[in-house]
């Protein structure tokens, strides 16, 4: 799985003052060690990739996949595919890729996506 224009769009994430970008799911840290490495995430990168083995970050934003769809085919604690654009500790917006007929949002990410988070970051 590949994060949607994130490393491609760093320098722009950067000039609309982005300093970080997180990068979670309910795993453990070596899978999403693994998983950064996959991707050519270097130290130099805006990504900092984190897991939430247990979940608990995921349930608290209210972002655990709980349709029964998923459920149905053994996707249990999931999270939904969602960004968030926060300053200063303060969520400021949440973009959702849930839709009815795909309720991970993996279908069509292009909601979560760098570009759309961009289009947010530059109206602030």
């Amino acid at each position: 799985m590949q994060i949607p224009g994130y490393l491609e769009h760093q320098d722009k994430l950067e000039d609309a003052g982005v300093d970080e970008v997180l990068v979670y799911c309910v795993n453990d840290g070596a899978v999403m060690k693994a998983w950064a490495a996959d991707q050519k995430v270097n130290h130099a990168s805006l990504l900092t990739f984190m897991g939430d083995p247990s979940g608990a970050l995921t349930k608290a934003l209210g972002m655990e996949l709980t349709h029964g769809g998923p459920i149905g085919v053994g996707l249990h604690g999931r999270c939904k595919r969602h960004a968030l654009y926060v300053v200063d500790g303060v969520v400021q917006h949440v973009l959702l890729a849930e839709a009815d007929d795909d309720p991970a949002g993996d279908d069509r990410p292009e909601a979560t996506c760098a570009p759309a988070l961009l289009g947010i970051v530059s109206k602030e």
